[in-house]
Protein backbone atom coordinates (compact mmCIF):
# COMPACT_ATOMS: atom_id res chain seq x y z
CA UNK A 1 0.00 0.00 0.00
CA UNK A 2 1.39 3.13 -1.26
CA UNK A 3 2.08 5.52 2.50
CA UNK A 4 0.51 8.81 2.18
CA UNK A 5 2.39 12.11 2.04
CA UNK A 6 4.11 13.37 4.69
CA UNK A 7 2.67 16.06 6.89
CA UNK A 8 4.35 19.31 7.47
CA UNK A 9 4.29 19.09 11.38
CA UNK A 10 5.77 21.56 13.54
CA UNK A 11 6.74 21.61 17.11
CA UNK A 12 7.86 19.69 19.99
CA UNK A 13 7.17 16.15 21.92
CA UNK A 14 7.93 15.11 25.10
CA UNK A 15 8.44 11.28 24.87
CA UNK A 16 8.59 9.39 27.56
CA UNK A 17 11.09 7.00 25.93
CA UNK A 18 10.18 3.29 27.03
CA UNK A 19 13.32 0.58 28.06
CA UNK A 20 14.50 -1.23 25.56
CA UNK A 21 14.69 0.95 21.90
CA UNK A 22 17.28 3.24 21.11
CA UNK A 23 16.25 6.89 20.41
CA UNK A 24 16.51 6.81 17.35
CA UNK A 25 13.40 4.02 16.83
CA UNK A 26 11.09 5.75 19.83
CA UNK A 27 11.78 8.85 17.00
CA UNK A 28 11.21 6.47 14.22
CA UNK A 29 7.81 5.29 15.75
CA UNK A 30 6.44 8.86 16.82
CA UNK A 31 7.29 10.05 13.62
CA UNK A 32 5.39 7.47 11.77
CA UNK A 33 2.49 8.12 14.15
CA UNK A 34 2.43 11.96 13.46
CA UNK A 35 2.79 11.57 9.73
CA UNK A 36 5.33 14.02 10.12
CA UNK A 37 7.70 14.68 7.08
CA UNK A 38 10.72 15.96 9.04
CA UNK A 39 11.88 14.75 12.81
CA UNK A 40 15.03 14.84 15.05
CA UNK A 41 15.39 14.65 18.96
CA UNK A 42 17.48 16.33 21.76
CA UNK A 43 19.58 14.47 23.49
CA UNK A 44 20.33 10.38 22.93
CA UNK A 45 19.24 8.00 25.78
CA UNK A 46 20.70 4.56 25.34
CA UNK A 47 18.43 1.37 24.96
CA UNK A 48 18.63 0.75 29.10
CA UNK A 49 17.22 4.19 29.76
CA UNK A 50 14.01 5.52 30.03
CA UNK A 51 12.20 8.92 30.41
CA UNK A 52 12.21 12.57 29.00
CA UNK A 53 12.77 12.64 24.74
CA UNK A 54 12.62 15.65 23.25
CA UNK A 55 11.47 15.12 19.97
CA UNK A 56 11.33 18.15 17.45
CA UNK A 57 9.25 18.38 14.19
CA UNK A 58 10.18 20.37 11.13
CA UNK A 59 10.81 23.74 12.08
CA UNK A 60 11.32 23.20 15.35
CA UNK A 61 14.60 20.94 14.44
CA UNK A 62 16.32 24.68 13.87
CA UNK A 63 15.86 24.91 17.57
CA UNK A 64 17.42 21.71 18.33
CA UNK A 65 20.99 22.90 19.46
CA UNK A 66 19.58 25.29 22.18
CA UNK A 67 17.82 22.24 23.83
CA UNK A 68 21.17 19.95 23.72
CA UNK A 69 23.31 21.96 25.31
CA UNK A 70 20.59 22.64 28.37
CA UNK A 71 20.71 21.03 31.95
CA UNK A 72 19.76 17.46 32.32
CA UNK A 73 18.12 15.78 35.24
CA UNK A 74 18.50 11.72 36.01
CA UNK A 75 17.39 9.47 38.31
CA UNK A 76 19.78 6.42 37.99
CA UNK A 77 20.69 3.33 40.53
CA UNK A 78 23.89 2.21 40.79
CA UNK A 79 24.92 -1.69 41.52
CA UNK A 80 28.07 -2.27 43.79
CA UNK A 81 30.16 -5.08 43.21
CA UNK A 82 31.34 -5.19 39.94
CA UNK A 83 32.54 -3.21 36.94
CA UNK A 84 31.39 -3.88 33.64
CA UNK A 85 32.25 -3.58 29.71
CA UNK A 86 29.32 -0.68 29.22
CA UNK A 87 29.43 0.18 32.61
CA UNK A 88 25.71 -0.51 32.87
CA UNK A 89 24.15 -4.03 33.51
CA UNK A 90 24.00 -4.82 29.87
CA UNK A 91 27.44 -5.20 29.39
CA UNK A 92 29.92 -8.15 31.06
CA UNK A 93 31.47 -8.09 34.46
CA UNK A 94 34.90 -7.44 33.75
CA UNK A 95 36.34 -6.81 37.29
CA UNK A 96 34.13 -7.45 41.08
CA UNK A 97 34.67 -7.05 44.65
CA UNK A 98 32.97 -8.17 48.07
CA UNK A 99 33.25 -4.86 49.61
CA UNK A 100 30.50 -2.11 50.04
CA UNK A 101 30.06 0.80 51.00
CA UNK A 102 28.20 2.47 53.51
CA UNK A 103 25.89 5.18 53.00
CA UNK A 104 28.13 8.10 54.43
CA UNK A 105 30.88 6.53 52.97
CA UNK A 106 28.74 7.34 49.66
CA UNK A 107 27.89 11.03 50.44
CA UNK A 108 31.42 11.50 51.42
CA UNK A 109 32.73 10.64 48.02
CA UNK A 110 30.07 12.69 46.17
CA UNK A 111 32.42 16.51 46.24
CA UNK A 112 35.06 16.09 43.91
CA UNK A 113 32.33 14.86 41.29
CA UNK A 114 30.16 18.20 41.95
CA UNK A 115 31.23 21.59 39.75
CA UNK A 116 33.76 21.87 36.71
CA UNK A 117 35.29 18.43 36.13
CA UNK A 118 37.32 16.00 33.94
CA UNK A 119 35.47 12.83 32.89
CA UNK A 120 36.71 9.88 30.46
CA UNK A 121 33.76 8.55 28.64
CA UNK A 122 32.56 5.61 28.57
CA UNK A 123 34.52 3.03 25.31
CA UNK A 124 30.79 2.11 24.38
CA UNK A 125 29.43 5.84 23.45
CA UNK A 126 29.14 7.39 20.11
CA UNK A 127 31.96 9.83 20.08
CA UNK A 128 34.44 9.04 17.06
CA UNK A 129 37.98 7.76 17.53
CA UNK A 130 39.99 8.43 14.38
CA UNK A 131 36.21 8.23 11.90
CA UNK A 132 35.15 5.27 13.79
CA UNK A 133 32.30 5.31 16.68
CA UNK A 134 33.86 4.38 19.97
CA UNK A 135 30.78 1.36 20.66
CA UNK A 136 31.86 0.32 17.12
CA UNK A 137 35.42 -0.86 18.03
CA UNK A 138 34.59 -1.62 21.37
CA UNK A 139 32.54 -4.44 20.06
CA UNK A 140 35.21 -5.00 17.48
CA UNK A 141 37.77 -5.99 20.36
CA UNK A 142 39.89 -3.09 19.26
CA UNK A 143 41.87 -1.27 22.06
CA UNK A 144 42.08 2.43 22.40
CA UNK A 145 41.73 5.27 25.03
CA UNK A 146 39.36 8.23 25.26
CA UNK A 147 40.43 11.21 26.55
CA UNK A 148 39.16 13.11 30.02
CA UNK A 149 36.30 15.72 28.63
CA UNK A 150 35.44 18.62 30.73
CA UNK A 151 31.86 18.65 32.14
CA UNK A 152 29.68 19.90 34.62
CA UNK A 153 27.60 18.14 37.51
CA UNK A 154 25.30 20.75 39.20
CA UNK A 155 23.86 18.36 41.53
CA UNK A 156 24.36 14.78 42.92
CA UNK A 157 22.07 13.54 45.65
CA UNK A 158 21.12 10.03 47.26
CA UNK A 159 17.72 9.59 47.26
CA UNK A 160 17.97 5.73 48.14
CA UNK A 161 20.31 3.02 49.38
CA UNK A 162 19.95 -0.69 50.37
CA UNK A 163 23.59 -1.69 51.13
CA UNK A 164 24.07 -3.15 47.42
CA UNK A 165 22.32 -0.65 45.56
CA UNK A 166 22.32 3.24 45.71
CA UNK A 167 19.97 5.43 44.36
CA UNK A 168 21.13 9.34 42.75
CA UNK A 169 19.66 12.63 41.29
CA UNK A 170 21.47 14.45 39.30
CA UNK A 171 21.44 17.66 37.44
CA UNK A 172 24.25 18.29 34.70
CA UNK A 173 25.49 20.03 31.69
CA UNK A 174 26.11 18.99 28.25
CA UNK A 175 28.21 15.64 27.44
CA UNK A 176 28.02 14.18 30.87
CA UNK A 177 27.98 10.31 31.41
CA UNK A 178 25.89 8.92 33.97
CA UNK A 179 27.78 5.53 33.50
CA UNK A 180 30.99 6.86 33.72
CA UNK A 181 30.28 8.67 37.00
CA UNK A 182 28.67 5.32 38.11
CA UNK A 183 31.99 3.48 37.24
CA UNK A 184 34.08 6.55 38.57
CA UNK A 185 32.61 6.84 42.10
CA UNK A 186 32.88 2.91 42.92
CA UNK A 187 36.76 2.72 42.14
CA UNK A 188 36.75 6.11 44.44
CA UNK A 189 35.05 3.88 47.18
CA UNK A 190 37.17 0.56 46.34
CA UNK A 191 33.51 -1.46 45.75
CA UNK A 192 33.20 -0.69 41.87
CA UNK A 193 30.38 -0.09 40.32
CA UNK A 194 27.59 0.54 37.34
CA UNK A 195 24.50 1.89 35.97
CA UNK A 196 21.43 -0.64 36.47
CA UNK A 197 18.70 1.95 36.15
CA UNK A 198 18.38 4.97 34.48
CA UNK A 199 15.59 7.68 33.61
CA UNK A 200 16.10 11.12 32.66
CA UNK A 201 13.60 13.45 34.28
CA UNK A 202 13.69 16.32 32.77
CA UNK A 203 16.19 18.25 29.59
CA UNK A 204 15.83 21.67 29.88
CA UNK A 205 11.95 23.06 29.87
CA UNK A 206 11.08 19.64 29.51
CA UNK A 207 10.32 17.09 32.67
CA UNK A 208 8.73 13.24 32.81
CA UNK A 209 5.51 15.09 34.15
CA UNK A 210 4.39 16.26 30.82
CA UNK A 211 6.09 13.49 29.07
CA UNK A 212 4.00 11.17 26.53
CA UNK A 213 4.25 7.22 26.42
CA UNK A 214 4.63 5.81 23.00
CA UNK A 215 1.32 4.24 23.73
CA UNK A 216 -0.55 7.30 24.30
CA UNK A 217 1.02 9.04 21.11
CA UNK A 218 -0.49 5.74 19.76
CA UNK A 219 -3.97 6.07 20.25
CA UNK A 220 -4.39 10.03 19.92
CA UNK A 221 -2.84 8.87 16.57
CA UNK A 222 -5.92 6.21 15.96
CA UNK A 223 -8.67 8.93 17.14
CA UNK A 224 -6.57 12.02 14.65
CA UNK A 225 -5.63 13.95 18.00
CA UNK A 226 -2.07 13.54 17.85
CA UNK A 227 -1.08 16.59 16.75
CA UNK A 228 -2.59 18.44 19.44
CA UNK A 229 -0.27 16.76 21.58
CA UNK A 230 3.15 18.96 20.32
CA UNK A 231 4.25 22.10 21.85
CA UNK A 232 5.33 25.33 20.05
CA UNK A 233 8.87 25.09 18.57
CA UNK A 234 9.94 28.27 20.71
CA UNK A 235 9.39 26.34 24.25
CA UNK A 236 12.51 24.80 23.76
CA UNK A 237 14.06 28.63 24.00
CA UNK A 238 13.00 29.77 27.24
CA UNK A 239 16.28 30.01 28.40
CA UNK A 240 17.27 32.73 26.03
CA UNK A 241 15.66 36.30 25.85
CA UNK A 242 12.59 37.10 23.22
CA UNK A 243 11.94 40.32 21.05
CA UNK A 244 8.92 41.55 18.71
CA UNK A 245 9.81 43.08 15.73
CA UNK A 246 7.99 44.74 13.53
CA UNK A 247 6.58 43.43 10.28
CA UNK A 248 9.17 45.40 8.36
CA UNK A 249 11.79 43.74 10.51
CA UNK A 250 10.72 40.26 9.95
CA UNK A 251 10.68 40.57 6.15
CA UNK A 252 14.11 41.41 6.54
CA UNK A 253 15.10 39.03 8.76
CA UNK A 254 13.04 36.08 6.93
CA UNK A 255 15.52 37.38 3.83
CA UNK A 256 18.27 36.90 5.55
CA UNK A 257 19.25 40.65 6.62
CA UNK A 258 19.79 42.21 9.73
CA UNK A 259 17.82 44.61 11.75
CA UNK A 260 18.99 47.06 14.29
CA UNK A 261 18.89 46.41 17.66
CA UNK A 262 18.07 49.98 18.60
CA UNK A 263 18.76 49.71 22.61
CA UNK A 264 16.04 47.14 22.64
CA UNK A 265 18.03 44.58 24.01
CA UNK A 266 21.26 44.88 26.14
CA UNK A 267 24.17 42.47 27.42
CA UNK A 268 26.29 42.69 30.47
CA UNK A 269 30.22 42.10 29.59
CA UNK A 270 31.49 38.85 31.43
CA UNK A 271 34.74 39.05 32.50
CA UNK A 272 37.00 36.79 30.53
CA UNK A 273 40.61 36.20 29.85
CA UNK A 274 42.49 37.74 27.22
CA UNK A 275 42.12 35.44 23.79
CA UNK A 276 39.34 34.05 24.75
CA UNK A 277 36.22 33.88 22.26
CA UNK A 278 32.92 35.09 23.83
CA UNK A 279 29.82 33.86 21.91
CA UNK A 280 27.26 35.92 20.59
CA UNK A 281 23.85 36.58 22.38
CA UNK A 282 21.06 34.75 20.89
CA UNK A 283 17.96 36.42 20.36
CA UNK A 284 14.73 34.87 19.95
CA UNK A 285 12.68 37.17 17.29
CA UNK A 286 8.95 36.63 16.87
CA UNK A 287 6.05 38.85 15.21
CA UNK A 288 3.72 41.18 17.72
CA UNK A 289 1.15 38.60 16.96
CA UNK A 290 3.28 35.82 18.02
CA UNK A 291 4.44 33.97 14.82
CA UNK A 292 8.10 32.39 15.35
CA UNK A 293 10.57 34.73 12.66
CA UNK A 294 14.26 33.33 13.21
CA UNK A 295 16.84 33.14 15.79
CA UNK A 296 19.44 35.93 16.23
CA UNK A 297 22.84 36.76 17.51
CA UNK A 298 23.48 39.99 19.07
CA UNK A 299 26.36 41.85 17.00
CA UNK A 300 27.56 45.20 17.34
CA UNK A 301 23.81 46.48 17.62
CA UNK A 302 22.60 44.36 14.73
CA UNK A 303 20.48 41.06 15.65
CA UNK A 304 21.94 38.62 12.77
CA UNK A 305 19.53 35.75 11.66
CA UNK A 306 21.11 32.50 12.30
CA UNK A 307 18.24 30.36 12.09
CA UNK A 308 15.35 31.68 9.98
CA UNK A 309 11.74 30.19 10.30
CA UNK A 310 10.07 28.97 7.27
CA UNK A 311 6.52 29.14 8.05
CA UNK A 312 4.05 32.18 9.32
CA UNK A 313 1.06 30.23 10.61
CA UNK A 314 2.37 28.66 13.60
CA UNK A 315 1.94 30.45 16.93
CA UNK A 316 5.10 29.86 18.62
Amino acid sequence: MKRSKADPVHGWLVLDKPQGITSTKALGAARRLLNAAKAGHAGTLDPLATGVLPLAFGEATKTVPFLVDAKKTYRFTVQWGGETTTDDIEGEVVRSSAMRPDADAVLRALPPFIGDILQVPPIYSALKVDGERAYDLAREGEEFVLAPRPTRIDRIEVVGEDGETAVFEMTCGKGTYVRAFARDLGRTLGCLGHVKALSRLAVGPFSLASAISLEKLEESAKGGAAKRLLLPLATALDDIPALAVTDQEATLLRQGQAILARGRVSFRQEAVAEGDAVPAPSIYCRSRSGDPIAITQFDKGELRPVRVFNFSNVKG
